[in-house]
């Protein structure tokens, strides 16, 4: 970029800090477990409008999509280059969150994950509404989306981003998802699937009739096969990881256990080796099933399956583009912050279009720490460097 660019951007980011801060007080302290996002929906769409967007709505589901066009383009034909924060948090809450400032540090739940970085893109956005040079040079050759997007945490799997890619895939050439820390820039999409296993006997008193089958205890060896037997690498190389998240079920102390649930996960970049896994886990909860079916009197005796989510991996996206793409991100992260970026895979939006084999980047834009923790903190010095990406990669 030229002198002219990065200058208005340094003052700019500089001058947003008090703005900025304040926005992320606002919208940290307001709930949005997956799924559950409209009130920060609605204050994000009020405030980009209030800023002096015209074209902003809440879709089907509860993404706020904001669109930005230099004056006179043609509508529903130009490309479409998508900027992205997403809303929800991993916690619960349906209350007003907790959130505290202390040492430089602002303290609340999901403050990092994704809260200061979606207050990031939207005092990014307030830029492009009151500089008419810089809409125009972010908007060369394609109109922008500005997306807070629902779902991306837990088993939200990603719904606010499919939904925005069923409206628009045909459109979107590049996509950035702002979510994580400071110097990340994520190009490679780690993909899992996500299962629920229900075990179902006759169950029993622990002492008249022990020695029936417990699901509990069926659970439990089925776990502790797949920890003994999962590969851990795909026919290609590629790692694989698994977890078992939860598991719970029976009645009481001295009850054999008739109902027990396990919640399973698998995780790797690689398309293939998530097939074999997928292959692997089903081959033993089969056999298991069928043997629990013989071993019990109850007539549902058996093991049930159900899938809790999928996120896709990497698909056929053109390498040598993705590649420019990021280098470029990388650069902008190495003139703001003077630190090589971090491009280690992990799961986030932009599985969505790698998967679709559309160009993507994740890119961190605050220091922190202790994410999915109720002490997640983050840096408030570092929202200038954050602020000062984001208008990078909008005006490179």
């Amino acid at each position: 970029m030229d002198s002219t660019i990065t200058e208005t951007i340094r003052t700019y980011a500089r001058a947003a800090q008090q703005g900025e801060k304040d926005l992320l007080r606002t919208l940290a302290t307001i709930p949005a477990p997956s799924g559950h996002e409209q009130e920060r929906a609605s204050l994000v769409a009020s405030w980009l409008r209030e800023e002096g967007a015209r074209e902003v709505e809440i879709d089907h589901a509860s993404n706020v999509i904001c669109h930005l066009a230099p004056k006179g383009a043609t509508p529903d034909l130009r490309p479409l280059v998508v900027f992205a924060a997403h809303m929800d948090v991993v916690f619960p809450d349906v209350d007003a969150l907790p959130v505290r400032e202390e040492g430089g540090r602002m303290y609340a739940p999901g403050v990092g994950d994704d809260t200061a970085n979606l207050a990031g893109l939207l005092m990014a956005t307030k830029l492009l509404l009151q500089d008419e040079a810089a809409l125009e040079r972010a908007t060369k050759g394609h109109d922008l989306l500005i997306v807070a997007n629902s779902c991306e945490e837990g088993l939200g799997n990603l719904a606010g981003t499919r939904a925005l890619f069923e409206r628009y895939a045909e459109r979107i050439e590049r996509f950035y998802s702002f979510d994580l820390y400071l110097p990340q820039c994520i190009s490679e999409a780690v993909g899992s699937e996500r299962y629920e296993v229900e075990a179902h006997c006759q169950g029993g008193h622990s002492y008249h009739d022990f020695g029936r089958p417990n699901a509990i205890v069926e659970l439990s060896g089925l776990v502790q096969e797949l920890y003994e037997t999962m590969p851990r690498e795909g026919s290609d190389g590629t790692p694989i990881t698994i977890n078992a998240g939860t598991i719970e079920g029976g009645t009481s102390v001295n009850s054999i256990a008739s109902r027990a649930r396990l919640r399973f996960e698998f995780r790797s970049t690689s398309a293939l080796a998530l097939k074999e896994a997928r292959s692997h886990f089903a081959g033993v909860v089969s056999r298991r099933g069928e043997a629990l079916s013989h071993a019990d009197d109850a007539p549902e005796a058996g093991l049930r399956v159900s899938t809790l989510g999928i996120r896709p991996g990497t698909g056929d996206v053109d390498q040598e583009e993705l590649g420019r793409m990021s280098e470029a991100t990388e650069r902008i992260i190495r003139e703001v912050t003077g630190e090589e970026p971090d491009p280690s895979p992990a799961s986030t939006d932009a599985n969505i279009p790698l998967s679709l084999g559309i160009p993507a980047n994740t890119v961190g834009t605050v220091r922190g720490a202790l994410l999915h923790t109720r002490d997640e903190w983050v840096d408030l010095a570092s929202l200038e460097d954050g602020l000062r990406v984001i208008l990078g990669l909008m005006l490179q």
